[in-house]
């Protein structure tokens, strides 16, 4: 007996596959024909069964399994006029035909299952068009909201004592302190689960979760049970840490969260309002990754008087922005020096771009990693996200991130001996990178990727080199040095 075939999950594919065909056609930074969608996509479905073979003569398109044709279509006309929606949905029709002809003879697509399927199609698209655009599926779109929203907590800290799990302290203005929750209270259940002593991690793994849900608990005092419903709050994540060298004041910044330019604000503040003010700074953005753009925006707006802070450009006319900071520089005119790496990247390198155009920082470090694409999130029927890119990042002079990224005026990629070489020119009012730091101004999209390398190899990105501390501290107290520095 054969085995029975599973059926092919017709309709929900095509939802999925309209929506998100939709959302690329109208959305997308690089513009897509619907035949692209259709070819490349059947490609990124089939890729995992090395025995079909997708074909294209003219306008007609054919799956192939060894010789034989599965099936053959004529493609759709590319100059059908329309809503995106309209368009999606015809375009998903097309292809659905070949997907289950492919599904009927392909146990290795249907091993697959439905998410991994649309990773594969999805994927083969993007591969068309730019590097960080990608299907999410439910299951991963659920987690990447969690974390966005923020990890919760009610503010409680238990220790295991005499056999039960106890309150060790509890957080000022916490739920768990207006709850009346104090230390020494037996904690008994977590959202009806019995906790124990032995087993710690899993009593506080119960009571963390998400931000804004509840947690029912049930706690003890003098033999006294109470039954208590606690709403967890975002934890605050500290993506700022400072610290004052010689009259310095160093920022190191890892993220960026909606926290993030407050947090800044705050240490900035801190450091004039008191009796010994620095006389300079240093915004260390090494191994930066990136996160919220705006974030990034109004960080720069700390240190800038007014005027453009950064551009996008994409095909949506909602994607076509420009940021401008307001007129209040709390450091003052004070120098500021930015330490980058090979990993700044995306928000982090939009910040020291910003202020290195504008003349407003000295970059040090290595050429960064150059993630100059702005991503959206677009919701799927069926619980999935597109990450799609739908801009790019403009400096105001013009010259784009992508690729790119920013390179710094002194290079530190050749070790620490090399850069002392670079500082003393720099001292002597020379810029060993005058010139490469101009044909990176000068770049315009779409840059060729010629450019862009040799650019590039001129610092290549490394993680960091040996006293780049040191450099970053004689580079902002030196006031010869530092000018020569600037990008102007």
């Amino acid at each position: 007996m054969h085995e029975a075939i599973a059926p092919f999950p017709r309709d929900e594919m095509r939802e999925v596959l309209a929506a998100g065909f939709a959302a690329i056609l109208d959305r997308h930074m690089e513009r897509a024909l619907p035949s692209d969608l259709i070819i490349w996509g059947l490609a990124g479905f089939t890729a995992h069964d090395r025995s079909l073979r997708v074909e294209r003569q003219g306008r007609e398109l054919r799956l192939l399994r060894a010789r034989r044709v599965l099936i053959s279509r004529m493609l759709p006309s590319d100059s059908a006029r329309g809503r995106p929606e309209a368009i999606g949905s015809a375009t998903a029709d097309a292809l659905l035909p070949f997907l289950e002809a492919a599904w009927a003879v392909s146990p290795a697509m249907r091993e697959l299952g439905q998410d991994r399927l649309l990773r594969g199609g999805f994927s083969g698209i993007f591969g068309h068009l730019d590097p960080f655009s990608r299907y999410v599926t439910p299951e991963e779109a659920q987690l990447a909201r969690e974390r966005r929203l923020g990890q919760g907590s009610v503010g409680l800290r238990l220790a295991a004592q005499r056999g039960q799990v106890l309150v060790a302290a509890v957080s000022p203005n916490s739920p768990a302190a207006v709850a009346g929750i104090r230390v020494g209270d037996r904690l008994v259940t977590v959202d009806d689960e019995m906790v124990f002593a032995n087993d710690l991690p899993g009593a506080e793994l119960l009571l963390a979760g998400t931000a804004e849900t509840e947690v029912a608990l049930v706690t003890q005092r003098a033999g006294r049970r109470r039954n208590l419903v606690l709403r967890r709050i975002a934890q605050r994540v500290e993506t700022v840490t400072t610290e004052t060298r010689d009259g310095v004041l160093h920022l190191r910044l890892s993220g960026f969260t909606a926290l993030t330019s407050a947090q800044v604000t705050g240490f900035v503040e801190a450091a004039f309002a008191g009796p010994n003010p620095p006389r300079g700074l240093v915004l260390d953005l090494r191994g930066n990754r990136g996160g919220i753009l705006t974030q990034a925006v109004a960080v720069a707006d700390i240190f800038l008087d007014g005027g453009e802070v950064v551009g996008t450009a994409g095909r949506h006319p909602e994607a076509n922005r420009r940021y401008a900071a307001t007129d209040s520089d709390l450091a003052q005119g004070l120098p500021i020096v930015v330490m980058v790496d090979g990993r700044t990247a995306s928000a982090a390198e939009i910040l020291a771009a910003a202020l290195a155009e504008r003349g407003r920082a000295a970059v040090l470090g290595t050429g960064t990693q150059g993630k100059g694409l702005v991503q959206i999130l677009l919701p799927l029927p069926n619980g999935g996200e597109l990450q799609l890119s739908w801009s790019r990042i403009v400096m105001p002079s013009g010259w784009p991130l992508q690729g790119a990224g920013l390179l710094p005026a002194l290079c530190t990629a050749g070790g620490a001996e090399a850069a002392a070489v670079a500082l003393a020119a720099l001292r002597a009012g020379q810029q060993p990178m005058g010139a490469v730091l101009a044909r990176l101004r000068a770049l315009r999209p779409p840059a060729s990727s010629l450019d862009i390398n040799i650019l590039r190899e001129s610092c290549p990105g490394l993680d960091g080199v040996e006293r780049e501390l040191d450099f970053a501290q004689a580079l902002v107290t030196d006031a010869n040095a530092y000018r020569v520095a600037l990008m102007r």
